[in-house]
């Protein structure tokens, strides 16, 4: 019997391109508003009295409870069923938007915030399981992840780019309100283009005890990380902390073992190089989104800069990203992921360690573009190859878990990052000060130090990454006369 010939593949209809389409917007959503609300930071304090210790709040906030529920997101994905969840978690996104821009007082902005982080958590494992479970062939899945990946590693700088025209146009309350056209627009497009799924599992069956260990413990740590450089890192309080979320995880691992329907089955980590995927981001995000902190500060407090053009001086990096993005997706079924993984972390390296020898009275062309733009094609080889390898040989039934533990590793290693960076800078900073040196001299002291030691953490997830999975694509695990997916799975 002749073989059957191959059907096109799903991406190159016109619903597949629309499909990745949506589940990048999710993305982009999720990802920019960690940091689309930082060059606002001063209009807010201005306008809602928050106290210098508090405006923390609101973008740290959003960062804990993004990381503290997205495991559980992950899960709910697999076991609910993945359009029903995200769904649910675009509708609380968008509701906790309509209320932070609203916001008269600071603790109703800061509610806001930790419930969009809340829905973020629900939307992002989702849409990427949707993503790795839709494009099944091996070139479908490594385009479409290559775009993710370029999303993820561009947002971050979109973000602070959008946040400072409008903090600068119509105000502080857009950069909270834009989210909700965006979030009709995923939802409608969700029930065109996803087709829902029954449960796999009874609520009544589902790792109660589990969810509310693992979510402690991940609310816990990032708390703790957050209020670290306040409280000071050797305080009770903050080894009290860091001790308290250890305790508690090791009990939610205790019972993942001895329960029949695990929130996070431990045999997932037997998936190759999953965990070293999964480390590498933890470790290589602590120093990429500390960049745009520190960056933002010295461009505002030191040169001057407004926040339009503080936004604006990082249109080179998302441009950058794009084309280093597009560039991966044609490398990774020629060299593997590991390589340029490996490659891409070197660059974001040595690009953040050329920002780190900033001048007080630096200028954009001669000492910010040229390590932003090295940074920026590092950080697009490096995300792109990192989700790819880090959704390789995942089942379908566990791809939201997958999706949910690479995500978690993010916000983790961002709460991480900024807490030790932070640490870093004030201390520089205050010594600096203390001896009578120049505040613009003592701040750029700081930043610079603080950079520096960012650029080494990517240094460090280069040889972390040297574990994590060499993937091609799928092509090579599936039947050659593979047809295209169908759009969804009906479970």
């Amino acid at each position: 019997m002749a073989p059957q010939a191959a059907q096109p593949s799903f991406l190159a209809t016109g619903r597949g391109k629309l499909t990745l389409t949506l589940l990048c917007a999710i993305a982009f959503l999720d990802f920019i508003d960690a940091s689309i609300i930082n060059v606002a930071l001063p209009a807010i304090r201005s306008d809602l009295g928050f106290s210098v210790q508090d405006l923390q709040w609101v973008p740290s906030g959003y960062l804990l409870t993004y990381g503290g529920f997205m495991l559980l997101g992950g899960r709910l994905a697999d076991l609910l069923g993945r359009r029903r969840v995200v769904v649910a978690g675009t509708v609380l996104f968008s509701l906790s938007s309509v209320v932070g821009g609203l916001a008269n007082t600071s603790g109703m902005l800061v509610g806001a915030r930790l419930a969009q982080g809340a829905g973020a958590a629900l939307m992002l494992p989702g849409a990427l399981s949707v993503l790795t479970t839709m494009f099944k062939e091996g070139g479908d899945r490594t385009k479409a992840l290559s775009v993710w990946g370029g999303v993820a590693g561009g947002a971050s700088a979109a973000g602070v780019l959008l946040g400072g025209l409008l903090t600068d146009g119509p105000g502080w309350r857009w950069v909270m309100w834009v989210n909700v056209p965006v979030c009709v627009l995923v939802i409608a497009g969700l029930y065109l283009l996803v087709e829902g799924e029954k449960r796999t599992a009874r609520l009544a069956n589902f790792d109660i005890l589990g969810t509310v260990l693992v979510t402690g413990a991940v609310l816990l740590l990032v708390y703790t990380l957050v209020k670290a450089p306040d409280v000071g890192w050797g305080a009770n309080r903050t080894i009290g902390g860091l001790a308290g979320a250890a305790v508690v995880m090791i009990a939610f691992l205790l019972n993942e073992r001895r329960n029949s329907n695990p929130l996070l089955p431990l045999s997932i980590f037997r998936i190759k190089g999953l965990g070293a995927a999964d480390v590498t981001q933890l470790v290589a995000v602590a120093g990429f989104l500390s960049m745009f902190f520190f960056l933002s500060l010295y461009m505002e407090n030191v040169l001057g800069y407004s926040p339009m053009k503080t936004g604006s001086a990082y249109l080179p990096l998302c441009v950058g990203v794009g084309m280093a993005a597009g560039i991966a997706s044609q490398l990774i079924p020629r060299i593997g992921t590991r390589p340029l993984l490996i490659v891409g972390l070197l660059l974001a390296g040595g690009g953040i360690y050329w920002l780190s020898r900033i001048p007080v009275d630096g200028h954009y062309l001669g000492d910010l573009l040229p390590g932003l733009m090295v940074t920026s094609f590092g950080l697009g080889f490096a995300f792109v190859s990192i989700t790819t390898a880090a959704n390789a040989n995942v089942e379908p039934e566990r791809a939201g878990l997958a999706a949910a533990l690479l995500n978690a590793s993010q916000q983790i290693g961002g709460a991480l990052g900024l807490a030790i960076f932070s640490a870093v800078a004030t201390s520089r900073t205050d010594h600096l000060v203390a001896h009578h040196t120049a505040v613009p001299q003592a701040l750029t002291s700081g930043f610079s130090r603080a950079l520096l030691v960012s650029s080494f953490f990517l240094f460090a997830a280069a040889i972390v990454a040297l574990r994590a999975a060499n993937s091609r694509g799928e092509a090579a695990d599936e039947p050659a006369a593979a047809t295209a997916p169908e759009p969804a799975t009906t479970r």
